[in-house]
């Protein structure tokens, strides 16, 4: 199997990915030469791990039988202050939201989404550290 993105050029630092048939517009500061009219790439790859991570997790829980109202995922990474200015590491904050949730599986579910599944996950553990937390609401 293979992925193919087009991405294409829209002037200044403005560019337009084509994923899966969907726009993906992504741009810079106006500091660094932009118009602020959609997202850096480098925070694209946070929103992707919290997609593919999030996808397993709810698949998991419905399999589980574990009925959630509602889930947010936060991830703060570090950047460095050398260039390439990159990740060095990555906390994953998974906070969900039901009635009487039953903490072991969802540890569970995040942890075979993390550990197994997600191949976000995967690829950026080979560089760098990628931890998580689980935080129970309403």
């Amino acid at each position: 199997m293979t992925h193919k993105v087009d991405t294409s050029w829209k002037g200044n630092m403005l560019f337009d990915a084509n994923v899966s048939g969907h726009h993906v517009m992504m741009d810079s500061l106006p500091a660094g030469g932009g118009a602020d009219e959609g997202s850096r790439p480098k925070e694209l790859m946070l929103a992707a791990l919290a997609g593919c991570s999030g996808m397993d997790v709810v698949s998991i829980l419905k399999k589980m039988r574990v009925e959630i109202t509602g889930l947010d995922i936060r991830i703060e990474a570090n950047v460095t202050e050398e260039h390439p200015k990159h990740y060095d590491k990555m906390h994953v904050i998974y906070e969900f939201s039901g009635n009487d949730l039953p903490m072991d599986q969802l540890r569970k579910a995040v942890e075979l989404s993390q550990d197994r599944y997600c191949g976000v996950a995967f690829v950026y553990k080979q560089v760098m550290e990628v931890t998580f937390e689980i935080v129970t609401g309403k």
